[in-house]
């Protein structure tokens, strides 16, 4: 029996990556990562390498079947050099502590973008739909646009094994929203790209395209984020106010380290406006979502133990990098 196995990796486009993937046919193939073979491909045509040396590896790093082949698998993958050292394009080796007592939960937001009209379905051509507020967790068709793409995203998700927890209309026409969850930096950046691949993936049957901007419709709407729910088991186990005030505090003194990694062109979505603190500025606040880091009510109900959410990391963010940089400044306040 023969298998189709989809390697997944994330190109050299600067400021924001792209994702690209090619199939892969495999003979008696049991579906385990273990069997997944280092790969090549053409980094002259991705970026990645000049012409004359173009040759890149692909390591195999997460496996999930693929819910739209049959015998198929979707196979995360990172990028190396010939010589296996990891290219300067692989986030994933930014990962310097890949400790699963951090567990994540990345609130993925984002346009669906209309390729035929080159806007998000619901916006009019030539103008704007409604002013934001009734597109929030709407029903109807007048203000839920998509939903019938959305919502075999959400299945092609689930029978692939990734951990989405819930999606959700967001407050903008056409925005929408998925949950991803996992243990440890390098698990959570791997089950958040493969969702956005078969978002992409799902969007071609529909001529939709999914634009990962952080404010792809300028005006008074609120951009996209991917705000990172994050605990580690002091958190979960601390019972103590002041284990979170460390770490918040702590936060605050590292913005250019978080800043540098939470996506390109957040400065045009992190303004002080649309709930969210403006990009050079760092407060925390219960229950607040224009601050830079909120305390969820649910942390302070079961007595000081549960998470934080930083809600600064824009849509297009790495998620590998962006856990990498929390787990980094977790550790260094509770140090």
């Amino acid at each position: 029996m023969k298998s189709k196995l989809e390697y997944i990796w994330l190109d050299g486009i600067q400021p924001t990556q792209s994702l690209r993937s090619k199939t892969r046919v495999e003979r008696d193939f049991g579906g385990t990562l273990e069997e997944c073979p280092m790969w090549n491909f053409d980094g002259s045509s991705t970026a990645q390498a000049e012409g004359n040396a173009s040759d890149l590896l692909l390591k195999p790093v997460s496996i999930f079947p693929d819910p739209a082949r049959t015998n198929g698998y979707l196979v995360m993958t990172e990028v190396l050099n010939a010589d296996g050292t990891p290219h300067e394009s692989n986030g994933r080796a930014t990962i310097e502590d890949d400790d699963d007592d951090f567990w994540f939960g990345f609130e993925q937001e984002y346009f669906l973008w209309d390729t035929s009209t080159n806007l998000p379905p619901g916006f009019p051509a030539g103008g704007y739909p409604g002013p934001q507020g009734a597109y929030y967790c709407s029903v109807g068709a007048r203000n839920a646009f998509g939903r019938e793409c959305i919502d075999q995203h959400l299945d092609a998700c689930l029978d692939a094994g990734i951990n989405v927890e819930g999606i959700n209309a967001e407050v903008a026409a056409g925005q929408w929203e998925f949950q991803v969850f996992a243990k440890g930096a390098a698990r959570a950046g791997d089950e958040t790209w493969v969702a956005r691949y078969l978002a992409e993936r799902t969007g071609e049957k529909y001529g939709y395209a999914v634009n990962w901007h952080p404010k792809p419709v300028l005006g008074d709407w609120n951009g996209s984020g991917m705000h990172a729910n994050f605990s580690n088991g002091v958190m979960r186990e601390s019972g103590d106010e002041e284990t979170f005030t460390r770490i918040c505090e702590h936060f605050g003194t590292q913005i250019g380290r978080h800043i540098a990694v939470y996506g390109a062109d957040n400065d045009q979505r992190l303004t002080g406006l649309h709930e969210t603190q403006s990009i050079d500025k760092f407060n925390y606040g219960i229950a607040d979502r224009g601050a830079s880091i909120r305390i969820p009510i649910v942390t302070i109900e079961a007595g000081w133990k549960g998470r934080l959410e930083d809600r600064r990391p824009a849509s297009n963010a790495d998620p590998y990098k962006v856990a990498a940089a929390i787990v980094k400044t977790t550790k260094e306040a509770l140090a």
